[in-house]
């Protein structure tokens, strides 16, 4: 079988409204998709460039299209474990594998993976860091769903979590603080928290001063994200955290996530699945992943004003696995 023909393209997908965390807001979804195809079937894969790991658009787009030699000469999906460092461009092209290897195999990449047929799950909504105010609002817009994501990490917290308490009282919450408390305010943000009956906590702190998560009583569980990219990162989080967020663009894509999933596991974390605001092909290889997950946070596609066809059905608080028509 010849090798494929790589292609790769930028696309831009507006977001509903805005979409806010500790580190600036952004109105619109830009992504990189790659696609590989041997004129008869053809593969996609798509991520979203991490800026705060100094990734950019037009960097990840070359460096995926730098690799368009090494593929027309052979190179498959396991030795781009190799060739390629992990990170959102590896993603785009990992995820391009698995999908053409399952249009040629007319086999739905679980069946490759040996794994069972994956099923719906509940999947957080995220509520994007505002006035407590504006959060309360857009959480009793949605308070019937059965868990929400609270985005914090400024000034004034606790008066945030407990404004969403207050405006739904039944949902699960669950907080990302995007690396935005100290030291100082751990503490007290983390028992604001507790008060509010949150089950789980990201990135509290800088993944580089991180350190006090080892030195103070947890009082809720606390969920690695920055600080985790792949398996090889997990062994320096014993002791800090409880559980770790898996997301396919900090991995480079389902192959180490899933390597990365079974080792934490291991390790004794509790597993977490998320994602970039992106399109429903971001989200489609990540629904393997979210089978083993305690939570899920697959929501990316909901905040767009429009997805792609064929994009993954969203069913009150449950999301579905894709078709085979979108991705694998």
């Amino acid at each position: 079988m010849s090798p494929p023909a790589l292609s790769v393209r930028v696309e831009r997908w507006p977001i509903a409204g805005s979409f806010a965390i500790s580190r600036g807001a952004k109105t619109e979804a830009v992504v990189v998709v790659a696609e590989l195809s041997d004129g008869s079937h053809r593969g996609r894969g798509e991520c979203v460039p991490y800026a705060r790991y100094g990734e950019t658009v037009e960097g990840v787009a070359a460096a995926i299209e730098a690799m368009a030699p090494d593929i027309a000469r052979g190179l498959d999906r396991e030795r781009l474990q190799s060739a390629m460092a992990g990170g959102a461009a590896r993603n785009a092209l990992d995820c391009a594998f698995w999908d053409l290897a399952a249009k040629r195999a007319a086999r739905p990449v679980h069946e490759l993976l040996g794994l069972a047929a994956p099923k719906p799950v509940t999947t957080a909504l995220t509520i994007s860091l505002a006035t407590p105010e504006a959060m309360a609002q857009a959480a009793a817009a949605a308070a019937e769903r059965a868990l929400l994501k609270v985005k914090l990490g400024a000034p004034g917290d606790p008066a945030r979590i407990a404004a969403v308490r207050r405006a739904a009282p039944r949902a699960e919450l669950i907080v990302d603080a995007n690396e935005g408390w100290t030291a100082d305010d751990l503490a007290t943000n983390l028992a604001a928290c507790a008060q509010a009956d949150v089950t789980l906590v990201e990135q509290p702190l800088p993944a580089a001063n991180d350190d006090a998560l080892a030195r103070i009583a947890r009082p809720l569980a606390i969920c690695a994200d920055e600080s985790v990219h792949g398996h090889a990162s997990l062994p320096a989080l014993v002791g800090k955290y409880d559980a770790v967020n898996i997301k396919l663009d900090k991995t480079g894509g389902l192959t180490e996530a899933l390597a990365m999933a079974g080792e934490a596991e291991r390790l004794g974390f509790t597993l977490m699945v998320g994602c970039m605001v992106a399109t429903s092909l971001a989200l489609a290889p990540a629904m393997l992943v979210a089978q083993r997950a305690r939570v899920v946070d697959l929501d990316g596609a909901l905040l767009l004003a429009r997805d792609r066809p064929h994009g993954l059905r969203y069913d009150a608080s449950r999301v579905h696995p894709p078709t085979s028509a979108l991705w694998g």
